[in-house]
Formats: structure tokens, sequence, C-alpha cells
């Protein structure tokens, strides 16, 4: 291996499962190994937070139920939470100094359900600051590097969980999506990465960044693992109001089928510029693998792709700017004490958010002002609107949509943080399906001349995650055998 790789030997948990069932190794034996291999890529910063020994005494009670023949369906599955879900007992830091401290004093919805089909929570990844970008540069402990190059962004903001799940510190990292903070870290190290429908999956115990995007992602190595840890954490939730009741299908059912007769549109708008020619040519490599297998792929427009940038970056922050409020120093998180309550304020708040956070509320807060409203934020969610509206005249004639998931691969640490707008744009691809609330993969889809993964995005109706899961399942396979 090059001496700036730390790529591991990756585990799928179908042969994870297999082994557990046959004696072969033990829920304990597998967490001690996932455990050696975290300290061994601690360059990586892949991790905040470790749980050894709760990992351990999770592993060895659902080793006691494995050999009671009661155990859960994920049963030594080892997972890496994202540190802006809530993990009771644990710090929940969001990658911030304002809540370096803080405790939760219960699970996210998506964690407990995990835990209660026996998956090992093994400890909390890296992440940008409150999910604030698209590197993981703007964490407060520092950046997580990408294990095909540690040189290079594992991309962001869930780039602890990518960088955990492709170098082999876990089986399935369990992240968020709010513009692209799923897919594009997954396409950065080369794994699988689901943003699914808006409201298929509990925001529950998610620290909020963007109420009205955020949403509960998986990342993993191998399509079917990401739609066995779907298959648990989707459905309603009586604790979010924004969870859907919509019935939750089989998501391994939805696996066994091919792409013959598959209507699959490219958007035309997505081979513009900025577009590196090396992540094209493996784009159209797996279409023509599509149209191989019998699709048929045909050019699409989608007209308002090109707005889709500055409208996501109107709406989060303006919704951040709301959200963030909470962070006073009175409540809970960092305080500074200081003589009135004005620097008390101007002091914490200095002091516990980064330059990206900062950044962006005050973006938020000018959007949401008095004489700038209509001018930017209504205007924003109109464009939502108008961008929501080409999906659904799209998916009249489409099945899928597919594209790169982003511009290029996996650029230097340092590249573009100082350039905000060229940082924002690698978002391009992938902020559009979240403005619609629609469910959308990246696949490994090849390796551009240097090593570096590139990503192949699938789009698809809303709570259409069986549908976007067998295609990108079928492509995995195809790919393999070829």
């Amino acid at each position: 291996m090059r001496r700036d790789r730390l790529v591991g030997e990756r585990q799928d948990y179908r042969s994870v499962r297999e082994r557990i069932a046959s004696g072969e190794t033990t829920c304990v034996e597998l967490t001690q190994h996932f455990l050696r291999r975290i300290d061994e890529g601690v360059g990586l910063n892949a991790f905040v937070s470790v749980f050894g020994e709760r990992a351990l005494e999770k592993a060895a009670e659902v080793d006691r139920r494995v050999g009671e023949g009661r155990s859960g369906r994920l049963a030594g599955m080892v997972v890496a939470a994202k540190d802006n879900l809530a993990v009771k007992g644990a710090r929940t830091t969001c990658g911030s100094r304002m809540l370096e401290r803080f405790v939760s004093p219960y699970d996210a919805t998506a964690v407990r359900r995990l835990e209660a089909e026996d998956a090992i929570v093994i400890g909390k990844a890296n992440m940008d600051e409150f999910g604030m970008g698209s590197s993981n540069e703007h964490s407060a402990f520092g950046p997580a590097r990408n294990p095909h190059d540690v040189g290079r962004t594992p991309g962001g903001s869930s780039g602890g969980c990518a960088a955990a799940v492709a170098s082999g510190m876990a089986v399935t990292g369990l992240g968020t999506d709010t513009g692209g903070s799923v897919r594009q870290p997954a396409a950065f190290c080369g794994v699988v990465g689901l943003r699914p429908t808006y409201g298929r999956v509990s925001r529950y115990g998610l620290v909020a960044f963007a109420s009205s995007l955020d949403q509960v992602g998986v990342l993993s190595n191998t399509v079917a693992d990401c739609a066995e840890v779907l298959q648990v954490i989707a459905g309603s939730d009586p604790k979010d109001a924004t969870s859907a009741s919509e019935p939750v299908p089989d998501y391994a059912f939805c696996l066994e089928r091919d792409v013959r007769g598959v209507r699959v549109g490219l958007p035309a708008e997505y081979a513009g510029d900025g577009l590196d020619e090396e992540v094209w040519a493996a784009v159209e490599k797996v279409v023509d693998v599509l149209k191989g297998g019998g699709a048929r792929v045909e050019t699409v427009s989608l007209p308002h792709t090109e707005y889709g940038v500055a409208a996501y970056y109107v709406i989060c922050t303006a919704e951040a700017s709301s959200n963030l409020a909470r962070y006073d120093g009175v409540r809970y998180g960092l305080r500074e004490d200081t003589p009135d309550l004005l620097s008390m304020y101007t002091q914490t708040r200095s002091r516990g958010f980064g330059y990206e956070v900062k950044r962006r509320l005050m973006l938020g807060t000018y959007v949401l002002s008095a004489g700038y409203y209509e001018a930017y934020y209504r205007k924003a969610q109109v464009v939502r609107t108008c961008i929501r509206q080409d999906f659904e005249r799209a998916f009249e004639r489409y099945d899928v949509i597919v594209g790169p998931t982003s511009p290029t691969t996996a650029f230097r640490l340092g590249e573009k943080v100082d350039d905000p707008l060229r940082m924002y744009l690698s978002d391009v691809y992938t902020v559009c399906p979240a403005l619609a609330g629609v469910p959308a993969v990246s696949i490994p889809a090849g390796e551009d001349s240097r090593g570096l993964p590139v990503g192949f995005q699938i789009v698809g109706k809303p709570f259409g995650e069986g549908e976007v899961l067998g295609v990108a399942h079928w492509i995995e396979q195809a790919l393999l055998d070829s």
C-alpha cells in the first residue's frame, strides 16, 4: 500500500453475518478487530469519540442473543455514527467547540432502531461543524482525511463516516445529508451513500442545521448493506412530525431485478462547465453498461439546475440562522462568563462557532432581514419549487435520473478552503435532489488516473428508494463482473 493510502480491508455485512452464523467469529472478536483498525488508522482522524468499552459490552450482549437464537437482523454490524446524531450517555459535539462537552440524555431514533436490531455503534464520526461544509475541514477537531490519499479531503460533511467505512474501521456509517453530505463523501471515498426521501427516516435526535433539508442517510460498502440498514431505520416516528407514514417496502426484494426496460434520464445540464473529463468518462461508461443491460437511456432537461446552488445556500443559511440561535450560552453548551449579557452572547458565540458557521449564520440572518426577505429568501423558495417541478416532469417519463455525484474527484486539503464559492460548487449535482426532497444514491463508478474514486448518482421518485437501490445494485454487480 502506498504511504499516502490508508484504505483497509472492507467487510460487507453479508459476509460478517455468515461468519457469525457459522461460528467462525463472534461479535466481540469483530468489534475488537474494528477497534484495532481505528487505532491503526488514527491518522485519518475519522472519529471524534470511540466507544471501546461500551461497544465490547454491547457485542458480548449480542453474542449471548446469537447463542440463544434470538438475535436481531443486524447482529454484528459495526456502525460509525456521525457526531450530530444523539447517542445516550455519549458526547454529541456536531464537530463544534460550542457542544464540545455536551452529553446527550437520549438516543436518536435511527440509532435506537439500529441498536434494537443488535447493531453495535463503535463511535462518533468526525464532521464539518454543524454539517456546514463539503470537505470536513470545518471541524473544530481537525479535518478527517481521505483513505485513498491522506492529503485529500474525504468530502463533507459526513467525511468521518465515509473515511471510516472506506478504511475498514466500520461496516456502515450513519450520516446525514442536507445538500449532499452523504453522497459527496461517498463519491470521494469510493463507497455507497444513500440520501432517502425527506421524511422517510426520522430526524428525532439529529441536531438541526436546515430543518427542511436535513435527512439521515447511510454509507456502506455495498448497496445490499445500504438497503439492510434503511429497512431498519425507515418508517414513521411519533417523535418527529415530519416523518412520513408512507409504507416501507421490502428493500431486499427490490434488489432482485434487472434494468431491462428501465427508463433512465441523463440531464443535459450535468455536462456543463466545471465537470472533470475523467469523471464524465466514468459516467458515460456506466451509462453504456445500463444500455447493455436493456435500459432505455435518453437525455432529459432539468432547466433550473443552474440555480440550485444559489437557492440552496440561501435557504440552508436562513434555516441555520434560526436553528442555531439557541446556542446563546444560557441553557446548554459553551458559556463564556462575562459581566453583562451582551458580551456573554458575543464571546460565547465568537469562541464557540468556527468561521464557516459564522459566515453562514451572517448570510442567513441577512437574507431573512427586513428589506431583503423578498429579494432573497422568498425568491429562493420559488426557485426550489421550480426545481421540484423539474423532477416531477422528468419522472413522468423516466424511472430514474442519473449523472455524476460530484464534478471532480477528491480535492486536496486546503485547496478550496479560502474560496467558499468554489467549495459550494462541489455540491452542484447533489443540492437539487435535496431541494426537491427526493431519494438519491451515490455508488462507486471506477477511479480517475490518480486512483481517486468517481461517484455515480442515481435519483428517484419520492419514496422510490426501492427503485433507486435496485438500479444501483444492478450496476454494482455489472461493474464487478466487467
